[in-house]
């Protein structure tokens, strides 16, 4: 298998995991601070996610065309956030997830097929 592939998708799927903590992390563990707080926070957060997400770009394009690589990262983000809301956020599982990814099959079926 060429690297180029998985190397993107390691670093992209890493930076959701950064990128979901730096966005709704603080739903939970800073809902008692002031927002100014927890926007720092996640500005510090989302340092990693960018540390990871700009490489993983750099690498990717090229072998992926750009709006390979948008519907790639919004299929990881949905990868990510699910299990995110389930388990770190304790959010209900919800069907709308299936047809949500769903959805995002047939954005990477469209945009991959040429």
């Amino acid at each position: 298998m060429n690297p180029i592939p998985l190397q993107t998708v390691v670093l992209l799927a890493a930076s959701n995991v950064f990128m979901t903590f730096a966005w709704y992390g603080h739903l939970k563990n800073l809902s008692a601070k002031p927002w100014y707080l927890a926007a720092l926070v996640s500005w510090g957060i989302a340092l990693f996610e960018y540390l990871l997400q700009v490489p993983a770009n750099r690498i990717g394009y090229g072998h992926f065309t750009l709006a390979q690589l948008k519907i790639l990262q919004e299929v990881i983000t949905l990868a990510v956030f699910v299990p995110f809301a389930v388990i770190y956020m304790q959010q209900p599982l919800k069907l709308d997830y299936l047809w949500a990814a769903l959805c995002l099959f047939g954005a990477v079926y469209f945009i991959f097929r040429s």
